[in-house]
């Protein structure tokens, strides 16, 4: 698997359960030149024989890198600018300040991020808008919201370019 340079974002999944939403979150991390993290355990298999069979053609271009566990995972966090996103926050992600190379950490589709992570990470908590009594979003549309107003940002800060044919140049 290719491995950019200097990605937009990173994107960790941790214990990821539906295979389609992360075939739709890897699709949106090709397009937008952010690096894919899983974290073990799945509830699916990635193998190149399980891609194919999927359909996942863009996954040979998928920049991923799958993390054993969250102790095998947790010590690269201590060398990113995290933002963790749950049903949970109380601040928006339009009151965030993103930064390229920032890393965007989701939880579990059933049950999100587990409380301890919660409360590691509460000053970086953040959440999509909803309209009140709704519970949630898909995991793979939140990702793409995430990443697309994190490359907005980058671009409103010209860290990030459009070229004429409408495509990113990083």
């Amino acid at each position: 698997m290719p491995q950019l340079m200097r990605p937009l974002f990173e994107v960790a999944l941790v214990e990821p359960e539906i295979p389609n939403n992360t075939g739709n979150i890897g699709r949106t991390c090709v397009a937008c030149g952010c690096r894919l993290h899983l974290v073990h355990p799945l509830g699916f298999d990635t193998s190149e024989k399980a891609c194919r069979r999927a359909g996942l053609d863009y996954w040979p271009r998928l920049d991923l890198t799958e993390h054993a566990s969250w102790s095998a995972f947790e010590p690269l966090l201590e060398q990113r600018r995290v933002w963790v996103f749950s049903t949970k926050a109380s601040r928006s992600l339009y009151d965030a300040s993103f930064k390229r190379g920032d890393l965007f950490m989701f939880g579990r589709e059933t049950a999100g991020l587990e409380p301890e992570i919660i409360a590691k990470y509460s000053d970086r908590l953040l959440h999509l808008p909803m309209l009140a009594g709704e519970r949630s979003l898909n995991l793979a549309t939140v990702v793409c919201a995430a990443v697309y107003q994190g490359v907005g940002r980058l671009i409103a800060q010209g860290e990030v370019e459009v070229d004429g044919a409408g495509r990113l140049t990083l």
